[in-house]
Protein backbone atom coordinates (compact mmCIF):
# COMPACT_ATOMS: atom_id res chain seq x y z
CA UNK A 1 0.00 0.00 0.00
CA UNK A 2 1.37 3.43 -0.79
CA UNK A 3 1.82 6.11 1.84
CA UNK A 4 1.31 9.31 0.56
CA UNK A 5 2.75 12.02 2.27
CA UNK A 6 1.63 15.72 2.22
CA UNK A 7 3.93 17.62 -0.49
CA UNK A 8 5.71 20.21 0.89
CA UNK A 9 5.28 23.07 -1.77
CA UNK A 10 1.50 22.87 -0.38
CA UNK A 11 2.61 23.66 2.85
CA UNK A 12 1.36 27.44 3.43
CA UNK A 13 3.44 29.88 5.56
CA UNK A 14 6.13 28.57 7.98
CA UNK A 15 8.70 29.98 5.67
CA UNK A 16 11.42 30.27 7.87
CA UNK A 17 10.97 26.18 8.99
CA UNK A 18 11.28 25.48 5.63
CA UNK A 19 13.96 27.40 4.20
CA UNK A 20 16.01 26.27 7.25
CA UNK A 21 15.63 22.38 6.31
CA UNK A 22 16.11 23.24 2.34
CA UNK A 23 19.37 25.30 3.53
CA UNK A 24 20.51 22.04 5.70
CA UNK A 25 20.01 19.88 3.16
CA UNK A 26 22.43 21.75 0.58
CA UNK A 27 24.84 22.20 2.96
CA UNK A 28 24.97 19.26 5.70
CA UNK A 29 27.99 21.00 7.08
CA UNK A 30 25.59 23.71 8.65
CA UNK A 31 24.80 21.57 11.38
CA UNK A 32 20.77 20.18 11.16
CA UNK A 33 17.44 22.40 12.80
CA UNK A 34 15.91 22.12 15.67
CA UNK A 35 11.92 23.09 15.43
CA UNK A 36 10.25 24.43 18.18
CA UNK A 37 6.82 24.82 18.71
CA UNK A 38 2.83 23.92 19.79
CA UNK A 39 1.28 20.79 18.76
CA UNK A 40 -0.31 21.27 15.28
CA UNK A 41 2.04 24.00 13.51
CA UNK A 42 3.06 21.26 10.89
CA UNK A 43 6.53 20.36 12.40
CA UNK A 44 6.41 16.43 11.72
CA UNK A 45 4.43 16.72 8.45
CA UNK A 46 6.43 19.55 6.86
CA UNK A 47 9.78 17.15 7.98
CA UNK A 48 8.34 13.87 6.57
CA UNK A 49 7.37 15.89 3.26
CA UNK A 50 11.01 16.60 2.35
CA UNK A 51 11.28 12.98 1.22
CA UNK A 52 9.57 14.20 -1.64
CA UNK A 53 11.91 16.98 -2.89
CA UNK A 54 15.20 15.20 -2.06
CA UNK A 55 17.62 14.97 -4.76
CA UNK A 56 19.08 12.18 -5.95
CA UNK A 57 22.64 10.70 -4.95
CA UNK A 58 25.19 8.01 -5.27
CA UNK A 59 25.69 5.00 -3.48
CA UNK A 60 27.96 1.58 -3.37
CA UNK A 61 25.69 -0.89 -4.78
CA UNK A 62 24.76 -3.22 -1.76
CA UNK A 63 26.76 -1.30 0.72
CA UNK A 64 24.42 -1.44 4.06
CA UNK A 65 26.05 2.32 4.99
CA UNK A 66 25.21 3.78 1.78
CA UNK A 67 29.04 5.03 0.93
CA UNK A 68 29.64 7.19 -1.33
CA UNK A 69 31.91 6.08 -4.46
CA UNK A 70 33.47 9.03 -5.17
CA UNK A 71 35.08 9.08 -1.94
CA UNK A 72 37.47 6.49 -0.91
CA UNK A 73 39.19 7.75 2.13
CA UNK A 74 35.24 8.12 3.49
CA UNK A 75 34.36 4.42 3.12
CA UNK A 76 32.99 1.67 5.42
CA UNK A 77 35.55 -0.73 6.18
CA UNK A 78 34.01 -3.36 3.82
CA UNK A 79 33.93 -0.83 0.96
CA UNK A 80 37.23 0.39 1.88
CA UNK A 81 38.92 -3.17 1.60
CA UNK A 82 36.88 -3.81 -1.72
CA UNK A 83 38.15 -0.74 -3.71
CA UNK A 84 41.84 -1.14 -2.85
CA UNK A 85 41.38 -5.10 -3.79
CA UNK A 86 39.63 -4.30 -6.78
CA UNK A 87 40.11 -0.45 -7.75
CA UNK A 88 36.21 0.31 -8.49
CA UNK A 89 33.16 -0.24 -6.99
CA UNK A 90 29.44 -0.82 -8.35
CA UNK A 91 27.44 2.09 -7.97
CA UNK A 92 23.73 3.44 -8.81
CA UNK A 93 21.81 6.37 -7.68
CA UNK A 94 19.21 6.48 -4.92
CA UNK A 95 16.93 9.16 -3.46
CA UNK A 96 17.94 10.86 -0.09
CA UNK A 97 15.56 9.76 1.97
CA UNK A 98 13.83 10.80 5.35
CA UNK A 99 15.00 8.14 8.18
CA UNK A 100 12.32 8.24 11.98
CA UNK A 101 14.22 7.68 14.98
CA UNK A 102 11.88 6.05 17.00
CA UNK A 103 11.39 8.01 20.94
CA UNK A 104 12.32 4.82 22.64
CA UNK A 105 14.89 3.97 20.50
CA UNK A 106 17.74 2.14 22.60
CA UNK A 107 21.60 2.98 21.74
CA UNK A 108 22.28 -0.21 20.37
CA UNK A 109 19.29 0.39 18.11
CA UNK A 110 20.90 3.60 17.04
CA UNK A 111 24.63 3.29 17.16
CA UNK A 112 24.41 -0.97 15.84
CA UNK A 113 25.86 -3.64 17.45
CA UNK A 114 28.87 -6.00 17.41
CA UNK A 115 28.91 -9.72 17.82
CA UNK A 116 31.45 -10.18 19.91
CA UNK A 117 30.58 -13.86 20.14
CA UNK A 118 31.38 -14.39 16.59
CA UNK A 119 34.71 -12.14 16.66
CA UNK A 120 35.86 -14.56 19.06
CA UNK A 121 35.03 -17.71 16.80
CA UNK A 122 36.04 -16.61 14.06
CA UNK A 123 38.54 -13.71 14.89
CA UNK A 124 36.36 -11.72 12.19
CA UNK A 125 34.24 -8.70 12.98
CA UNK A 126 30.23 -8.74 12.58
CA UNK A 127 28.96 -5.62 13.12
CA UNK A 128 24.48 -5.23 13.18
CA UNK A 129 24.22 -1.62 11.45
CA UNK A 130 22.16 0.41 13.34
CA UNK A 131 19.51 3.92 12.52
CA UNK A 132 23.08 6.25 11.65
CA UNK A 133 24.13 3.02 9.26
CA UNK A 134 20.56 4.26 7.11
CA UNK A 135 21.17 7.45 7.96
CA UNK A 136 24.63 7.84 6.43
CA UNK A 137 23.95 10.44 3.23
CA UNK A 138 20.25 11.14 4.59
CA UNK A 139 18.45 12.69 6.82
CA UNK A 140 17.88 11.73 10.17
CA UNK A 141 14.71 12.81 11.95
CA UNK A 142 13.61 12.82 15.57
CA UNK A 143 10.59 13.94 16.93
CA UNK A 144 10.26 15.20 20.70
CA UNK A 145 13.63 15.18 20.76
CA UNK A 146 13.29 17.02 24.31
CA UNK A 147 12.45 13.47 25.38
CA UNK A 148 15.19 11.71 24.43
CA UNK A 149 17.72 10.69 26.93
CA UNK A 150 20.63 12.94 26.93
CA UNK A 151 23.29 10.05 26.14
CA UNK A 152 21.54 9.52 22.86
CA UNK A 153 21.10 13.06 21.70
CA UNK A 154 25.01 13.36 22.71
CA UNK A 155 25.74 10.07 20.22
CA UNK A 156 23.13 11.28 17.62
CA UNK A 157 25.06 15.02 18.02
CA UNK A 158 28.45 13.91 18.10
CA UNK A 159 28.08 11.50 14.95
CA UNK A 160 26.46 14.54 12.62
CA UNK A 161 29.48 16.35 14.24
CA UNK A 162 32.12 14.40 13.08
CA UNK A 163 30.34 12.20 10.68
CA UNK A 164 31.69 9.20 11.14
CA UNK A 165 29.84 6.68 14.22
CA UNK A 166 32.77 4.67 15.92
CA UNK A 167 31.31 1.79 18.01
CA UNK A 168 33.40 -0.34 20.70
CA UNK A 169 32.66 -3.48 22.80
CA UNK A 170 35.23 -5.43 25.33
CA UNK A 171 37.85 -4.26 23.46
CA UNK A 172 36.23 -4.36 19.86
CA UNK A 173 35.57 -1.57 17.48
CA UNK A 174 33.83 -0.56 14.06
CA UNK A 175 33.84 2.88 12.67
CA UNK A 176 31.61 3.35 9.69
CA UNK A 177 30.80 6.62 8.41
CA UNK A 178 27.32 8.67 9.24
CA UNK A 179 27.30 12.27 7.81
CA UNK A 180 23.59 13.39 8.01
CA UNK A 181 21.72 16.23 8.50
CA UNK A 182 19.93 16.48 11.98
CA UNK A 183 16.21 16.93 12.26
CA UNK A 184 14.80 17.46 15.74
CA UNK A 185 11.63 18.91 16.56
CA UNK A 186 9.40 19.79 20.29
CA UNK A 187 7.37 20.84 22.25
CA UNK A 188 8.81 23.62 24.56
CA UNK A 189 5.58 23.24 27.27
CA UNK A 190 7.27 19.34 27.31
CA UNK A 191 10.32 20.32 28.94
CA UNK A 192 13.99 22.32 26.84
CA UNK A 193 16.66 20.72 26.12
CA UNK A 194 19.84 21.73 27.92
CA UNK A 195 21.57 24.62 26.41
CA UNK A 196 24.92 22.36 25.84
CA UNK A 197 22.63 20.85 23.45
CA UNK A 198 20.85 23.85 22.23
CA UNK A 199 24.47 24.99 20.75
CA UNK A 200 25.29 22.01 18.79
CA UNK A 201 22.32 22.18 16.56
CA UNK A 202 23.36 24.89 13.85
CA UNK A 203 19.84 26.59 13.21
CA UNK A 204 17.36 26.99 15.56
CA UNK A 205 13.38 27.83 14.08
CA UNK A 206 10.27 28.76 16.19
CA UNK A 207 6.90 28.38 15.03
CA UNK A 208 3.58 29.01 15.49
CA UNK A 209 0.12 28.63 14.42
CA UNK A 210 -1.56 31.06 11.54
CA UNK A 211 -3.67 33.98 13.08
CA UNK A 212 -4.38 35.18 9.45
CA UNK A 213 -8.04 34.38 8.53
CA UNK A 214 -7.84 33.14 4.91
CA UNK A 215 -4.50 31.53 5.69
CA UNK A 216 -5.76 29.26 8.36
CA UNK A 217 -8.79 28.99 6.06
CA UNK A 218 -6.73 28.35 2.86
CA UNK A 219 -4.73 25.46 5.66
CA UNK A 220 -7.86 23.47 6.14
CA UNK A 221 -8.68 23.28 2.53
CA UNK A 222 -5.62 22.06 1.28
CA UNK A 223 -5.94 19.85 4.11
CA UNK A 224 -9.25 18.24 3.72
CA UNK A 225 -8.68 17.83 -0.44
CA UNK A 226 -5.64 15.87 0.29
CA UNK A 227 -7.09 13.85 3.29
CA UNK A 228 -10.18 13.31 0.24
CA UNK A 229 -8.07 12.08 -2.71
CA UNK A 230 -3.87 12.24 -2.04
CA UNK A 231 -2.89 10.89 -4.81
CA UNK A 232 -4.83 13.67 -7.31
CA UNK A 233 -3.96 16.27 -5.28
CA UNK A 234 -0.12 15.02 -4.88
CA UNK A 235 -0.17 15.19 -8.93
CA UNK A 236 -1.41 18.60 -9.14
CA UNK A 237 1.55 19.68 -7.47
CA UNK A 238 4.05 17.32 -8.87
CA UNK A 239 5.31 19.87 -11.56
CA UNK A 240 6.12 22.55 -8.66
CA UNK A 241 7.91 19.64 -6.38
CA UNK A 242 9.68 18.90 -9.55
CA UNK A 243 11.52 22.23 -9.55
CA UNK A 244 11.92 22.72 -6.56
CA UNK A 245 13.94 19.50 -6.59
CA UNK A 246 15.51 20.61 -9.32
CA UNK A 247 16.49 23.48 -7.24
CA UNK A 248 17.90 22.01 -4.32
CA UNK A 249 19.85 19.43 -6.82
CA UNK A 250 21.21 22.70 -8.78
CA UNK A 251 22.18 24.60 -4.86
CA UNK A 252 23.95 21.34 -4.09
CA UNK A 253 26.28 21.61 -7.50
CA UNK A 254 27.55 25.54 -6.86
CA UNK A 255 27.61 25.86 -3.52
CA UNK A 256 31.30 24.52 -3.17
CA UNK A 257 32.27 26.79 -5.37
CA UNK A 258 30.55 30.01 -3.81
CA UNK A 259 33.23 32.05 -1.84
CA UNK A 260 33.07 34.36 1.30
CA UNK A 261 34.35 37.99 1.10
CA UNK A 262 35.98 39.71 4.14
CA UNK A 263 33.58 41.61 3.49
CA UNK A 264 30.75 39.51 4.54
CA UNK A 265 33.19 37.80 7.00
CA UNK A 266 33.63 41.10 8.79
CA UNK A 267 29.83 41.47 8.52
CA UNK A 268 29.41 37.52 10.45
CA UNK A 269 31.86 38.54 13.56
CA UNK A 270 30.96 41.47 14.30
CA UNK A 271 27.29 40.52 14.62
CA UNK A 272 28.20 37.45 16.46
CA UNK A 273 30.45 39.38 18.78
CA UNK A 274 27.86 42.58 19.08
CA UNK A 275 24.90 39.52 20.27
CA UNK A 276 27.51 38.36 22.73
CA UNK A 277 27.30 34.96 21.66
CA UNK A 278 30.12 32.56 23.06
CA UNK A 279 32.75 30.48 21.16
CA UNK A 280 33.66 30.11 17.18
CA UNK A 281 30.24 27.53 16.26
CA UNK A 282 27.95 30.36 15.27
CA UNK A 283 30.24 32.35 12.83
CA UNK A 284 31.22 29.35 10.98
CA UNK A 285 27.29 28.39 11.30
CA UNK A 286 26.42 31.39 9.84
CA UNK A 287 28.76 31.82 7.11
CA UNK A 288 27.82 28.11 5.75
CA UNK A 289 24.09 29.25 6.22
CA UNK A 290 24.41 32.56 3.79
CA UNK A 291 26.35 30.53 1.73
CA UNK A 292 23.56 27.97 1.54
CA UNK A 293 21.06 30.84 1.29
CA UNK A 294 22.70 32.18 -1.97
CA UNK A 295 23.14 28.77 -3.79
CA UNK A 296 19.71 28.39 -3.13
CA UNK A 297 18.87 31.43 -4.94
CA UNK A 298 21.32 30.69 -7.47
CA UNK A 299 23.85 33.26 -6.89
CA UNK A 300 27.21 32.40 -6.33
CA UNK A 301 28.63 35.72 -4.58
CA UNK A 302 27.25 36.05 -0.79
CA UNK A 303 25.67 38.87 0.35
CA UNK A 304 24.60 40.97 2.86
CA UNK A 305 20.89 40.15 2.67
CA UNK A 306 21.91 36.95 2.86
CA UNK A 307 23.77 37.36 6.05
CA UNK A 308 20.19 39.29 7.23
CA UNK A 309 18.01 36.45 6.60
CA UNK A 310 19.73 33.32 8.64
CA UNK A 311 20.99 35.57 11.51
CA UNK A 312 17.99 35.06 13.92
CA UNK A 313 18.01 31.26 13.04
CA UNK A 314 21.57 30.96 13.49
CA UNK A 315 21.83 32.93 16.59
CA UNK A 316 17.95 32.93 18.83
CA UNK A 317 19.03 29.26 20.55
CA UNK A 318 22.20 30.75 21.26
CA UNK A 319 22.33 34.15 22.78
CA UNK A 320 22.31 34.60 26.53
CA UNK A 321 19.42 34.70 28.63
CA UNK A 322 17.96 34.76 32.13
CA UNK A 323 16.31 31.61 33.26
CA UNK A 324 12.49 31.58 32.44
CA UNK A 325 13.57 34.15 29.88
CA UNK A 326 12.13 33.48 26.12
CA UNK A 327 14.45 33.16 23.02
CA UNK A 328 14.44 37.07 21.80
CA UNK A 329 15.99 38.20 18.42
CA UNK A 330 16.53 42.28 17.58
CA UNK A 331 16.12 42.80 14.21
CA UNK A 332 16.80 46.16 14.74
CA UNK A 333 20.06 45.68 16.34
CA UNK A 334 20.93 43.60 13.58
CA UNK A 335 20.46 46.39 11.24
CA UNK A 336 22.92 48.48 12.86
CA UNK A 337 25.31 45.81 12.66
CA UNK A 338 24.84 45.58 9.02
CA UNK A 339 24.86 49.35 8.52
CA UNK A 340 28.35 49.42 10.15
CA UNK A 341 29.98 48.08 7.56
Amino acid sequence: MKRYLFPFVSIIGQEEMKKALLMNVVDPGIGGVLIKGEKGTAKSTTVRSLAQILPMRDVVTGCPFNCDPSSPDQMCPYCSERFDREGTLPSGKVPMKVVDLPLSATEDRVSGTLDIEHVLKTGQKKFEPGVLAQANGNLLYVDEVNLLDDHIVDLLLDSAAMGVNYVEREGVSFSHPSRFVLVGTMNPEEGELRPQLLDRFGLSVSVKGDGDLKRRMEVVRRRMEFDLNPSAFTDSVSGESEKLRDRLAEAIRIVPTIGISDEILEAVVKITTHFGVDGHRADITMMKAARANAALDGRTVVTKDDVREVANVVLSHRMRRRPFEEEAFDAEELERCLQGI
